[in-house]
């Protein structure tokens, strides 16, 4: 049995240490909004925060995530940087097909809440493991830089 800390709740699940934390999330405790993409990190349909910073969660065992906090798309947006970001998805109509969306966001929400004014360089950087399908690139940009001007103005 292993503890984690899930969107500020414990949660005790029954899994192997090795388990990746992508199928304890999905299976054991129905947090379907990450996605499985192509199971070797390198997509970013998975990605999640441990203690604020992206990781992707079909490459994390659960034994790396026990002890800190693991933020998924279902809590991203209790916070500030969150909020800002899923409304800046919103209004921008980020998504085509949607699926890798909530990797999508969880990446730009470790980015924002790093830099709350990035760079096109910055947004490239934070950006360049996760990959669209659909192609919406432009719109993804658009939306990190509509986040970072209502997140600058909250200052």
């Amino acid at each position: 049995m292993v503890t984690l800390n899930v969107n500020g709740k414990a949660k005790s699940v029954d899994a192997e240490a090795d388990t990746p934390l992508l199928w304890v999330l999905r299976e054991n405790l129905q947090l379907t909004g990450t996605k499985f993409g192509c199971g070797m990190a390198l997509c970013g349909a998975c990605t999640v925060h441990l203690d604020g910073k992206p990781v992707r969660s079909c490459s994390t065992p659960i034994s790396a995530a026990a002890g800190k906090k693991i933020t998924t798309i279902e809590g991203v947006g209790a916070t500030r940087t969150g909020k800002a970001v899923q409304a800046a998805w919103a209004k921008i109509d980020v998504p085509q097909c949607g699926y890798c969306q909530s990797g999508q966001i969880m990446s730009a929400c470790a980015l924002l809440a790093e830099k709350k004014a990035p760079t096109d360089g910055d947004i490239d950087g934070a950006m360049s493991g996760n990959i669209c399908r659909c192609g919406t690139y432009n719109e993804i940009r658009a939306a990190i830089k509509d986040a970072s001007v209502t997140l600058v103005k909250g200052a």
